[in-house]
């Protein structure tokens, strides 16, 4: 008989059914969190951008300290300082991003946004290679920002500075992950975002009271938009390549632009899908070159 690989429970083709169940959580990540946009989107004319990042921050802290259980009385001011930092970044990146979202659409606004992820990974190296990524990553970005009648600066300016926050956030989480054990860092953080957001919440209600139905398309935004990635994140980092997950996170422009086509009518010109695809290229190339 041949040797065949076995999984640590004894099952056959173990590391390859690892990969593929990697895949495939990586591929419902994406589409849960662009589907999450998207609904959240539909609660903008009864909530605002304001009152579904609200109610998104609460969802967030509430599977976030259920899932990281932080120690809140044994931490240090090392440790509560990025911690707090961390949470600002937090909710200044989901509001600037759905009121890029309101005002730009859900495919130009997160592909704005991925800028931030997509800059921190080419300042962290030096070749050539990179630098031809950075050029290509930057012309996408002008075809976007191209002056003409049309063009939402505001909206455009607001999907920047949602990338400038991934970019903080990424840092940040460096640094918490290193003075806190665990997810607590990021369950600490997330708990105090929601607590920023209690009055912007209740203002909110007083200044028009929302309908079940807002309300439902805000809570299960959170819900696809933060609960499902971090813990479908959690399983697919145990069972793919750093450098595989950091691929497939370029798909997310697409696959957001994708999602504003079909489920909001929200249609994008061939200039568009060309910066898009620029962007993605770029962050594909240098991912796939690097050792």
């Amino acid at each position: 008989m041949s040797p065949r690989s076995t999984s640590p429970a004894g099952a056959p083709g173990g590391p390859a059914r690892e990969r593929v169940a990697g895949v495939a959580a990586m591929l419902g990540s994406g589409l849960s969190n662009q589907t999450g946009a998207a609904i959240g989107s539909l609660a903008f004319p009864v909530l605002g951008p304001l009152g579904v990042v609200a109610v998104r921050q609460y969802v967030a802290a509430l599977v976030l300290l259920a899932v990281g259980r932080p120690q809140l009385r044994a931490y240090t001011w090392a440790q509560w300082r990025p911690m707090l930092l961390l949470a600002v970044v937090f909710g200044t990146m989901n509001l600037s991003l759905y009121s890029a979202i309101d005002r730009i659409g859900l495919g130009l606004a997160v592909t704005l946004e991925f800028l931030g992820p997509l800059t921190v990974a080419l300042a962290a190296v030096r070749r050539r290679v990179d630098a031809c990524c950075a050029v290509i990553a930057a012309g996408g970005v002008v075809v976007l920002m191209r002056p003409q009648p049309s063009a939402d600066y505001l909206g455009m300016g607001l999907g920047l500075l949602a990338a400038a926050c991934w970019a903080a956030y990424i840092l940040l989480n460096r640094t918490v992950g290193r003075r806190v054990p665990g997810a607590q860092g990021s369950a600490v953080a997330a708990g105090v975002s929601a607590l920023m957001f209690l009055p912007v919440g209740l203002v909110v209600v007083l200044r028009q009271p929302p309908t079940l139905a807002a309300v439902g398309c805000a809570v299960v935004a959170g819900l696809l938009s933060s609960a499902v990635p971090y813990l479908s994140d959690l399983f697919t980092l145990r069972r793919v390549p750093a450098q595989a997950f950091g691929l497939f996170m370029s798909v997310n422009p697409v696959l957001a632009a994708l999602v504003g086509w079909i489920g909001l009518g929200q249609r994008l010109g061939l200039t568009e899908w060309a910066s898009i695809g620029a962007i993605v290229a770029a962050n594909s190339l240098s991912m796939l070159t690097r050792r």
